[in-house]
């Protein structure tokens, strides 16, 4: 990982430095914003290489930023002065390992092992010793007071820590070491600790005990929340003010707990468990629902006041710096700031204006000008030929080139005539000619430049003994895109018929299209234009050269011929059916005779359609096809068109861990839908299976310490995929307690003077019969608890109050045993709730 960002010039970093400005991460572009949090707007951007979609923790001071990824474990360090990297160090990649930051100090905390060291920000070199701990620590967040607070659930304490100075001169080593300045006792050894840091102290949630634990100023104290919480809290690691938000996601709820140990409770809007801890900013609480992309604000009496919504998918952070809180999606382009009125603004972390915006995108290259047409004059008409009739002759040609400038006239000359004709009319009668008289015709084409050359006719001699016109023409447009035109034989008047010339007639066009000896003219494909009309007209000419006049025009033909390929086509899967792929292409070109269907091919099925798309079914689960489209006219079936597409295949399931409670499992996994839209379920043998989402699914309802096997399912609409996973639920424990009684009976109950009578009964059965005592526990005794059941009414004075309760426990006690629950405290708020029925 590396960081660089040039080009700041001393305004720019004086603005970074002061204003109240965050750094804020996005893995889906691998790249740091840093956020003003006045203006709501990004002043800079830089990547961070080789780091996409990775997870990272950003700790940073109004001078240096620390980073750590938690994919590579690699530590670096920012100087927000100079916007260079200084120092890279790399840890144990993964969870457990985490950076704090306070002015000149850096820590890095190992929970795992239970060794906290200083690092000089600048070099991230030791500072002194490490301050080491039993391992298995939590927190390691600084207060407002520059203290880091480390909490020892194996001793149920917590603890402060001061940095030590950074060294001066050239002796990295010679400083003296991070000292650890006060301890307190917060709870009983081994209970499970969350910790806060707050203003000036800590605030610690005892989990096990359910008791809010605050250190301020060397003054310790406790608010019992065990009649409050309803599952494991949460706190934020940080918060500001005087009131200690504890956020329980299983059940939604919040219970703000003041200095006084007052509690108010509320409750989060929605469903689901993926609720980030609540922070306490400026009066208010700010809860995010990670899977709705929701943010609550709740005002001081718990009341819903404001939603913030964006465009999120992802965990969301919520984090107080400088006067105003920034709420950051790593995985989205917005985040949003709020500031101490609650006023809530958008910011664009993709913002280009900015140092580091990606560059504006670069317009295509313009395409290069078009080659300039070599322009010319046109070149020489070809096949000019002269036909001879009664004093006048007939003088044909074909096009000439028209060499990069269209053909504006052909010139006729000869008889002492000139004679401009249409580029499209290349048939002219030049009349007014002597019969007996030889005469050539030259003829020339125009363009923008000019007049080309001319090429000249055979001679020809005017004569009244002219043949006849064919009676009758007849033309036919066929199949395979040729035009048929036929005549019968004309009388030749004394002279045999040596040729016919046909002459095609469109709009605004009278053109040559071939002669022929006998009397029919086949026309190739293509030289007519496809759906275009057109007649013809039929000169006979006999063996002297003369012609006689047109015949009578044919029938109006429109040529035509097979449909040409369908265009644009496209194939894709259709996600919620099995074996179907969906299909859809632009009309093709009818080439004279309109498009009647299209023949769709799959393998050796052929279906016909007469819409431009469809849907074809009965596939393969997973299989590539091959599409074949024609389109289908008049004339037949068309060339083909070709595209692939993938039906939905069943899908895969890899599962990627599992973790698990005293009554829950909870597995993750990812899977591989195929293509398709894939359901998932979780179950186990002889339950009903849970769904949930296609990532993790949890289990609840399990028996505490016991193994089981899990079967995660995915489902779309090709069929299943399955993956197995074995995990063991943690084992749930109780104290046995026997609180001797204001009653008179019960005052020696738990006297342990008395032989017999010291502490309480177990039963092989869930009722308070004496011949099926198994033994006593000692007030005290930790017992493992697997399940409940009803049983006898059981009630003791407990604490106090009267817990009064059918439920027994089964234990492990000289085998597997029942105690009642009225004498037997379970660890983790004893809720009997938590236990499934035996």
């Amino acid at each position: 990982m590396g960081l660089t960002v040039l080009g700041l010039g001393s305004a720019d970093n004086a603005v970074a430095s002061y204003d109240a400005s965050s750094w804020l991460w996005s893995a889906a572009r691998s790249e740091l914003a840093r956020v003003n949090g006045v203006t709501a707007r990004v002043d800079t951007r830089t990547e961070v290489p080789a780091a996409r979609r990775h997870p990272m923790q950003v700790v940073q001071t109004d001078r240096v930023l620390v980073l750590r990824d938690l994919h590579t474990g690699q530590i670096s360090t920012l100087d927000l002065a100079t916007l260079q990297i200084t120092a890279t160090t790399p840890t144990a990649p993964g969870l457990g390992v985490s950076v704090a930051l306070h002015e000149d100090a850096a820590f890095v905390v190992d929970a795992v092992q239970g060794v906290v060291r200083q690092l000089d920000p600048r070099s991230l070199a030791p500072v002194g010793e490490p301050v080491r701990y039993p391992p298995g620590i939590t927190g390691g967040t600084f207060d407002g007071a520059g203290r880091l607070w480390i909490a020892v659930p194996t001793e149920g304490t917590v603890s402060a820590i001061t940095p030590a100075p950074l060294p001066s001169g050239s002796a990295p080593g010679a400083a003296v070491s991070p000292k650890q300045v006060e301890t307190h006792e917060v709870a009983e050894p081994s209970h499970e600790l969350v910790v806060s840091t707050l203003d000036d102290g800590v605030a610690v949630l005892d989990r096990t005990a359910g008791a809010l634990v605050t250190v301020v100023r060397g003054a310790v104290r406790r608010a019992a929340l065990a009649q409050t919480l309803t599952g494991p809290g949460t706190l934020p690691a940080r918060t500001s003010g005087p009131v200690v938000p504890v956020t329980v996601a299983g059940q939604r709820q919040v219970h703000a707990v003041a200095e006084g140990g007052e509690v108010r409770s509320f409750t989060v809007p929605g469903e689901g468990d993926r609720l980030g801890a609540a922070v306490a900013w400026a009066g208010r609480f700010y809860c995010a629902d990670d899977a709705a992309g929701v943010v609550y604000a709740f005002d001081a009496a718990g009341q819903v006041v404001e939603t913030i919504r964006g465009r999120w998918s992802g965990p969301l952070e919520l984090d107080v710096r400088e006067n105003h809180l920034f709420i950051n999606a790593p995985d989205a382009a917005t985040a949003r700031v709020v500031n101490d009125r609650h006023e809530v603004r958008e910011v664009d972390k993709y913002a280009n204006d900015v140092l580091g915006g990606d560059p504006p995108v670069e317009p295509p290259p313009p395409p290069p000008p078009p080659k300039k047409p070599q322009v010319s004059k046109p070149g020489a008409p070809r096949s000019v030929t002269a036909a001879a009739g009664d004093a006048q002759a007939r003088v044909s040609w074909r096009p000439a080139a028209a060499n990069g400038a269209q053909i504006i006239r052909y010139v006729v000359e000869g008889a002492g005539q000139r004679l401009e004709v249409g580029a499209n009319q290349r048939s002219v009668q030049v009349t007014g000619l002597t019969n007996g008289e030889t005469y050539k015709f030259s003829v020339h084409a125009v363009n923008a430049e000019g007049a080309g050359p001319s090429r000249r006719s055979n001679p020809v001699t005017p004569t009244a003994e002219v043949p006849d016109p064919p009676a009758s023409v007849a033309a036919e447009a066929r199949a395979d895109g040729t035009v048929e035109v036929s005549w019968p034989a004309a009388n030749g008047q004394g002279n045999s018929i040596a040729r016919y010339a046909v002459t095609a007639t469109s709009a605004g066009t009278n053109a040559p299209v071939g002669e022929s000896t006998g009397t029919e003219l086949v026309i190739k494909a293509g030289e007519l234009e496809y759906g275009t009309q057109y007649a013809f007209t039929v000169v006979s000419v006999n063996d002297k050269g003369a012609a006689s006049e047109a015949s009578a025009v044919s029938d109006t033909v429109v040529p035509f011929t097979v449909p040409g390929e369908p265009l644009e086509l496209r194939a894709g899967t259709v996600a919620d059916q099995s074996g179907t792929v969906a299909v859809q292409w632009a009309p093709a070109q009818a080439n004279g005779r309109p498009v009647t269907g299209y023949v769709v091919e799959v393998g050796d099925r052929r279906s016909e359609v007469t819409d431009t798309r469809t849907t074809l079914t009965g596939l393969g689960d997973g299989q590539n096809v091959t599409v074949r489209v024609r389109a289908v006219n008049e004339a037949g079936e068309g060339p083909e068109a070709t595209t692939t597409a993938r039906t939905v295949a069943p899908p895969r399931v890899t599962v990627t861990g599992s973790s698990a409670t005293a009554t829950a499992v909870t597995v993750t996994f990812t899977v591989d839908a195929g293509g398709g839209q894939a359901t998932c379920t979780l179950s186990r043998s002889g339950q009903p299976a849970r769904s949930g989402p296609c990532s993790s699914i949890t289990m609840t309802g399990l028996t505490p310490g016991t193994n089981y096997g899990f079967t995660v399912t995915a489902t779309n609409a090709a069929g299943s995929g399955t993956a197995t996973r074995a995990q063991q639920t943690q084992a749930l424990y109780g104290i046995a307690t026997c609180v001797n009684g204001s009653e008179p009976d019960q005052r020696t109950y738990c006297d342990r003077d008395r032989d017999g009578r010291n502490g309480n009964e177990i039963f092989s059965v869930p009722r308070q019969d004496n011949d099926r005592q198994v033994g006593w526990a000692r007030p005290g005794t930790r017992l493992q608890a697997h399940c409940k059941i009803r049983g006898e009414e059981v009630y003791a004075y407990v604490y106090n109050d009267d817990k009064r309760s059918t439920w027994w426990v089964r234990v492990e006690y000289s085998g597997r045993n029942y105690i009642p629950w009225a004498w037997l405290n379970l660890e983790g708020g004893d809720n009997i709730n938590v236990l499934p029925t035996c």
